[in-house]
């Protein structure tokens, strides 16, 4: 480039404060030549037109503000080159993109969407979830018994009186040998962790549990490489990868392992795991800025 292209790495009062991944991020990035800062995605003070490229880092609190976010996004893909772009943003923020993942015969955690209005029928045998479609971290998200119907119907009203869908997963039976993030840098494989169940009590919602608990690096079983690519294959506009993903997957009750969730959003991708996943991440966004000038 004849000039430092300018990169915002989008975030928020929260992320400022607290995702690990950024300062890393923003480090590699003006180590590659680039003229990277952060900044809330809800500052209505900062110009993302000056950007060559604005990349979603950790937006979070995005699902309490669902149709101000993509409006954002919205406006901001209209004026220069957004990672992940705003179609992939308005997909993946509400988790009924899973019904669309097992519409292209990606295995999925068994879901039942209840919308507000619609009959809540819940499990009648084994442990079960119950969380928003819009979602992130683990808000609002509780597991009940077959013995706590009662409960598990309230929270399904409390979503409902929110305007919020209810999902309604099985609690898997082996998802205390941990749930694994694979992450995905410009489609190609990085690296990946296993973390610990986070739904540990019975019928609690806990805003405030760790969402990543007794993280560990993880080398994935060649099914689950396969799962995670099958499931980024089926990503909307995938014709070109998307600049990152995680892929969360667990082991389903036959063995095999299931997509809990395609984190496309602001996931947290745990660089300190990654070995050169950060070198590799800044290439990624010289490169796409580069193209967009």
């Amino acid at each position: 480039m004849s000039d430092t292209a300018r990169v915002a790495l989008a975030t928020s009062a929260e992320g400022l404060a607290w995702d690990t991944d950024l300062p890393g991020m923003l480090e590699a990035l003006r180590a590659r030549g680039l003229d990277a800062v952060a900044a809330p995605w809800d500052d209505g003070g900062f110009d993302w037109s000056q950007c060559d490229a604005v990349v979603v880092r950790s937006t979070w609190g995005y699902a309490r503000r669902r149709a101000a976010y993509l409006a954002w996004a919205d406006a901001v893909g209209a004026v220069t080159r957004l990672d992940n772009p705003a179609a992939v943003l308005h997909w993946n923020t509400d988790k009924t993109y899973l019904r669309d993942l097992a519409g292209h015969g990606v295995p999925v955690v068994a879901t039942r969407f209840i919308a507000p209005g619609e009959a809540v029928v819940l499990p009648e045998r084994g442990q079960f979830v119950v969380k928003p479609a819009v979602s992130a971290g683990a808000q609002d998200t509780a597991r009940y018994g077959e013995e706590h119907h009662g409960p598990a119907a309230g929270h399904v009203a409390a979503l409902h009186a929110a305007g919020a869908t209810a999902m309604v997963q099985p609690y898997l039976a082996r998802i205390d040998e941990g749930e694994r993030a694979l992450v995905f840098l410009g489609g190609v494989f990085s690296h990946a962790v296993r973390k610990g169940p986070v739904l540990t009590e019975v019928g609690v919602i806990d805003n405030d549990r760790a969402p990543h608990p007794d993280l560990a690096p993880h080398l994935p079983t060649a099914a689950e490489l396969a799962l995670a690519r099958v499931a980024l294959a089926a990503v909307p506009g995938a014709g070109r990868p998307v600049l990152y993903a995680r892929v969360d997957v667990a082991t389903g009750d036959d063995g095999e392992p299931v997509v809990m969730e395609l984190e496309l959003v602001e996931p947290d991708l745990f660089m300190e795991h990654g070995g050169d996943a950060l070198r590799h991440f800044a290439e990624l966004v010289y490169d796409r800025a580069a193209a967009a000038r």
